[in-house]
């Protein structure tokens, strides 16, 4: 079957929603210190770090559009499969652990309807960390034709911020974008029973595209 791709245009990267309260001032910073450092050579020791941090800004919330990849359940977040773990109900567990190089936009594993999104408060340890376990977090559930699909986005010891673009009820298509965790962290997903994962640990997934499921 040919891949399917959400309504919005191809070969386009768009700033990730969420991402003003760090990206404006960074800019602003380095757009007013390369201006004065024209007729200042003591502005240009602010505007060469202040240029390089907003460039770095611009490129940790960028938010390419996707074509968007076949299975019954994909991957909601970019990075490197964390661990795989049989849970006591019979699901299974693929943990993503993002770093802040990957696109930090989380997208919904599965089509259906938001049955809930939940914001947990909890530490801020780091993500690949097993005290991670215990981190602010916020749960979601999708009600999907494989019933009940959880999803957790963890913060981390950087990421301190995980920002939801939905709430409960709204339908969603697969890939579509559902929420933002500032500065990587970690993503996961739990396969119902009787669904094999169809990654490994170590493997990287692309938000959107990499199908976790086994036929």
């Amino acid at each position: 079957m040919p891949h399917r791709s959400l309504p919005e245009a191809r070969g386009r990267v768009r700033l990730a929603r969420g991402a003003s309260p760090w990206l404006l001032p960074t800019v602003a910073t380095a757009a007013v210190s390369l201006a004065k450092a024209r007729r200042s050579g003591r502005w240009a020791a602010v505007a060469v770090p202040a240029t390089a941090l907003a460039a770095g800004m611009l490129w940790f919330f960028r938010d390419p559009e996707r074509e968007i990849g076949q299975g019954r359940v994909i991957s909601p977040a970019d990075g490197v499969v964390q661990s795989i773990m049989p849970w006591k109900d019979g699901r299974t567990r693929v943990a993503i652990f993002m770093s802040p190089l990957n696109v930090h936009v989380n997208r919904a594993p599965v089509a259906g309807t938001v049955a809930s999104v939940q914001h947990v408060p909890g530490g801020f340890v780091p993500a690949f960390n097993k005290e991670s376990e215990n981190n602010e977090r916020v749960i979601w559930h999708f009600d999907s034709e494989l019933g009940d699909i959880e999803m957790i986005q963890i913060a981390g010891a950087v990421a301190r911020r995980i920002v939801p673009y939905v709430v409960d009820g709204t339908k969603v298509e697969q890939g579509e974008r559902v929420g933002l965790i500032r500065f990587g962290s970690r993503v996961d997903v739990y396969l119902p029973e009787g669904i094999e994962p169809a990654v490994e640990v170590g493997e990287t997934t692309t938000a959107g595209v990499t199908r976790l499921d086994r036929d």
